[in-house]
């Protein structure tokens, strides 16, 4: 993560290893795969953005059983000591779904072309693959304010549908979901009170540009605001400035994490 304000609570399970079951195309940009496996009994479902590292196979004979099972300093210097010839690439994800009664955990990619390593390997639809799972607990962490706020963009879409699934059903306020493409919409499952924002950004557009302006352009919000961004890194901390700067929210009621930088 390269800006964030986020706290990162480590689970007592260490590393999941699970196995792709199922793997598709769920429009033009996003692969989902399902892992499912026996080890899954012991997640820790907390619904919302709750994320993870994604230990990710990159050649045959990819280990997971000598990661920390906590990605902290300590676990990642672990990590650096491994050999590359079995060491799995790892990535952070959010869980899309979680089925506890069936043990599966659904994991939305978002996929151009060959670009990175995680998006390219879920891209190859890899059935069968195993994959390793470190929790690293959730991101959104609300205080009491009369409107809840949350922007992103594609990166931070299954965030963002996950916050709206779980917030409670009186919540009032905006949900702003900068895409590239208009196909790559989801199913929403959200409270009545959130308009929901579906912004395209034009191919000459930087990352993020498009959801920060349609911000600026929303009227004042009704008493206090809780807000929660995330995306590339100046998504995130453009709209942290806006929400502190420009419409007085406290420091401590801005949630944002950069989950990547464009170049």
């Amino acid at each position: 993560m390269a800006v964030s304000n986020i706290a990162v609570t480590h689970a007592k399970n260490g590393v999941i290893e699970a196995e792709v079951v199922s793997a598709r195309l769920i429009s033009p940009h996003f692969v989902r795969l399902t892992v499912a496996g026996d080890e899954l009994v012991d997640w820790r479902h907390l619904g919302f953005d709750q994320w993870f590292r994604l230990a990710v196979p990159v050649a045959e004979g990819t280990r997971f059983d000598n990661l920390s099972g906590t990605y902290d300093m300590a676990g990642y210097l672990r990590y650096l000591t491994l050999p590359r010839a079995t060491r799995p690439v790892i990535r952070n994800y959010t869980v899309r779904e979680f089925r506890p009664e069936t043990l599966e955990l659904d994991i939305d990619f978002v996929v151009h072309g060959d670009d990175g390593v995680a998006g390219p390997w879920a891209g190859s639809l890899p059935i069968g693959a195993s994959v390793g799972l470190i929790d690293q607990g959730c991101g959104y962490q609300p205080v009491v304010a009369d409107s809840t706020v949350l922007v992103g963009d594609e990166s931070a879409l299954p965030a963002v549908l996950g916050i709206l699934r779980d917030l409670p059903r009186d919540t009032r306020g905006h949900a702003l979901v900068e895409l590239g493409d208009l196909a790559d919409r989801q199913e929403v499952d959200a409270p009545d009170g959130i308009d929901l924002h579906w912004i395209v950004r034009r191919p000459e557009d930087a990352p993020g540009a498009a959801a920060l302006e349609h911000l600026r352009q929303l009227p004042a919000f009704d008493g206090s605001v809780y807000a929660f961004a995330a995306g590339e890194s100046k998504l995130a901390t453009g709209a942290r400035r806006h929400f502190v700067n420009e419409r007085g929210a406290p420091k401590g009621n801005v949630t944002f994490c950069g989950y990547w930088r464009a170049a």
